[in-house]
């Protein structure tokens, strides 16, 4: 058997092409096959080798298809993924960005609360020196007190001491004014009953 095969090349490099293949390689199968096509027109065998070829050409075709198609899917998902992970990302940035303000505010609420601390120990240190001094104070005002009314009861006690020994002495010249006058007035009565006794008795003789 002899002549001319007609083969589309344009078809089969436009088909190669929409199922994966680049123009390039697509347009290198098509003249090898025109070639195998030219070159085996002789005889049936080699019409069947090139069906089978073609066959398998066209499995080929279908498995690149099916992973082309494959090959699409992982590439939706892996959008899909990477879509996902922006939002999470964009979801974390967010949260940082939070958590840094509030890091911010605590750092700064830190700050005021070292420095009321540090104003406190102050006070705290003042009212120490100050209420030492004023315990001091009260000390040595304690101690002059003590020291006045100690000198004043003294004071006192010696002239209670005194007053007391010039009443003792009133008191002892009273006593001795009476007994004086008691001494008197016995005196005076013996007197008078003695000139009474002695009257009677004249009186009697």
């Amino acid at each position: 058997m002899s002549g001319t095969f007609a083969f589309d090349t344009h078809r089969f490099v436009k088909n190669l092409t929409q199922n994966g293949f680049t123009e390039q390689q697509a347009e290198a199968l098509a003249e090898e096959q025109v070639t195998l096509l030219n070159s085996n027109l002789s005889t049936k065998q080699d019409t069947a080798a090139l069906q089978r070829d073609t066959a398998a050409l066209r499995k080929d075709v279908a498995a690149l298809q099916k992973d082309t198609a494959a090959l699409r899917k992982d590439v939706a998902a892996l959008q899909k993924d990477t879509a996902e992970l922006r939002k999470d990302v964009a979801a974390l940035q967010e949260d940082t960005a939070e958590l840094r303000k509030d890091m911010a505010a605590l750092q700064e609420d830190t700050a005021a609360l070292r420095k009321d601390v540090a104003a406190l120990q102050k006070d705290i240190e003042l009212l120490r020196q100050e209420t030492k001094k004023d315990m001091e104070l009260l000390r040595q005002e304690t101690k002059k007190d003590i020291e006045l009314l100690r000198q004043e009861t003294k004071k006192d006690i010696e002239l209670l001491r005194q007053e007391t020994k010039k009443d003792l002495a009133l008191i002892q010249r009273d006593i001795e004014a009476v007994k004086s006058s008691l001494i008197k007035w016995i005196f005076g009565g013996l007197i008078t009953q003695g000139g009474l006794i002695v009257t009677l008795v004249v009186a009697l003789v």
